[in-house]
């Protein structure tokens, strides 16, 4: 399939990026749900699980700044290229890497902090974040080249069909990879003893947001589905709508899927069902504000 004009292409390029970022932060995302409810938890020190916590918190913001662009070129630009959506992709890319970061720096200190000694979990931690942060943010900003000039606004032009189809497809596919892996830990902490130590109002909130996630990844395959069997892999705009239609409902329980585990995992680990709904509440704005407001409040600027 061709992608059309130059800046088609960029937008494919910038979601096809966005997607590698989102295999990355998965496997941290799964790790602290899973983590959590591993024997050895209960061995770390309060510090430890309260920077387990804050991590787990860091990773929901990181997710949620990766997908917050496919939302946006879903609910502001209606599936069309614009020079606007690459630079809002480029942007949230680059702020997700900050927490991934941290958060990768903290997990390292607390897993090998447990096992060796905190001095080698701070040496180990704050070698990798430095690592991190130099190889994502230092190095791009020495090298970086001075921006070629953009077509205005009103100069874009029309995406065909065949290159808005493409891109909400892969839309589909940045937020898959996170709702599969956190269904995946969901259904194996299940089965775990610590589980059944929960209380139960945890446990019905894990309950809610397994269900929520399961929604979710029905959702985002449904449209493949739809391709394939009723449109005959056909794209037409009946096509684009029901699959963008599809894509933004699944944000919604796939955003209540991550507040809900957040507040199993930190309650798990700090026994203080208000502090674990505080983390929850602040991932909860951020993910309606980036996912939701923002989006709409653009859109209404765009149509005025």
């Amino acid at each position: 399939m061709s992608l059309g004009t130059a800046q088609d292409r960029r937008v494919k390029t910038a979601l096809d990026e966005t997607r590698l970022l989102i295999l990355g932060a998965q496997i941290l995302f799964g790790f602290h749900l899973n983590g959590a409810f591993q024997s050895g938890f209960s061995d770390l020190t309060p510090q430890s699980r309260a920077l387990h916590a804050l991590s787990f918190l860091m990773m929901a913001i990181a997710i949620a700044l990766l997908i917050a662009p496919s939302l946006q070129h879903r609910l502001v630009e209606a599936g069309r290229a614009s020079n606007r959506i690459v630079a809002v992709s480029t942007r949230f890319a680059g702020a997700a890497l900050l927490p991934f970061a941290l958060s990768l720096g903290v997990d390292l200190y607390i897993v090998i902090g447990h096992r060796f000694g905190a001095a080698a979990g701070v040496m180990a931690g704050s070698a990798f974040t430095t690592m991190a942060i130099a190889a994502w943010y230092g190095a791009e900003w020495l090298m970086q080249r001075p921006k070629p000039a953009t077509k205005p606004v009103g100069e874009e032009e029309e995406t065909p069909i065949d290159v808005r189809v493409e891109h909400m497809l892969t839309e589909a596919r940045v937020l898959l990879p996170g709702a599969q892996a956190l269904l995946g830990f969901q259904l194996a902490v299940m089965l775990t003893e610590s589980f059944g130590e929960l209380a139960f109002a945890t446990q019905v909130i894990h309950v809610g947001a397994l269900c929520c996630t399961c929604l979710a990844v029905i959702l985002l395959m449904a449209p493949a589905a739809f391709h394939r069997i009723t449109y005959d892999g056909e794209n037409t705009e009946s096509f684009h709508r029901l699959g963008s239609a599809l894509i933004l409902a699944a944000a919604v329980p796939l955003g209540g899927g991550i507040v809900g585990d957040l507040f199993v995992a930190v309650e798990k680990g700090l026994h203080r069902p208000a502090i674990a709904a505080g983390v929850a509440g602040a991932a909860f704005i951020a993910l309606v504000s980036l996912w939701l407001i923002q989006p709409l409040i653009l859109r209404a600027k765009r149509r005025r």
